[in-house]
């Protein structure tokens, strides 16, 4: 077995990402990724020790490419005008819609998903974190620029923390959501977070006060 040398470029990860697409991760042997990615099986172990540091290594890649692609996106909406809704649920489209998309055309989505939470709990804990610091930095700058005010009980932290909650929770919805309806589960808990959908009534009716009272 060769020891590992060298790290693996875009092209690369996209491959092993696209390999444990096809095959899922439990039946696909190292022989069968190196021949999915054009490598012989000692040239892979170049790149990684083993088929789970492939896996790790290609997940980490897509997060930090859909984090960087879901801002970008944002940003060219912001550019041509959007509203605070239209750009936030444009990043949230592509940095959690994306994945959502891929994976429901996989066979293997069920093994795929355990495989993640399994192998790769602290990588998305990181790229979670990361993400919401730089959502809570959008949201400043939407303020800054007039199109968004915060009420004043919520933080900015606190913001991007539910809408990132929101997105992951859209994305792992077991309904069968078709495709071209997930912008539209977006956009409608990014304005349900950003706007509310229910006000609260200014007085309490009688029978919900002594409904309280009683479970004292």
């Amino acid at each position: 077995m060769a020891e590992k040398t060298l790290k693996p470029g875009t092209e690369l990860l996209t491959r092993v990402r696209r390999a444990f697409l096809t095959y899922g991760y439990s039946d696909l042997t190292m022989v069968d990724l190196a021949e999915a990615c054009g490598f012989t099986r000692r040239a892979l172990y170049h790149y990684f020790r083993n088929k789970e540091d492939a896996f790790k290594a290609s997940t980490w890649h897509e997060n930090t490419m859909l984090i960087r692609a879901g801002l970008e996106a944002g940003g060219r909406v912001r550019q041509a005008g959007g509203s605070a809704l239209d750009i936030i649920t444009e990043v949230m489209d592509v940095r959690y819609g994306y994945t959502r998309r891929v994976l429901a055309k996989s066979p293997h989505i069920i093994d795929l998903t355990a495989e993640v939470l399994k192998r790769c709990r602290d990588q998305m804990v990181e790229a979670a974190a990361h993400f919401q610091s730089l959502l809570e930095k959008l949201l400043r700058e939407l303020e800054g620029d007039g199109l968004l005010c915060l009420s004043p009980e919520f933080t900015h932290a606190m913001a991007a923390q539910t809408l990132s909650d929101g997105g992951r929770a859209v994305t792992q919805d077991l309904s069968a959501v078709p495709d071209d309806m997930l912008t539209t589960h977006y956009r409608a808990m990014c304005r349900a977070v950003l706007y509310g959908c229910a006000t609260l009534p200014a007085t309490l009716p009688e029978s919900s006060v002594r409904s309280s009272r009683a479970s004292l």
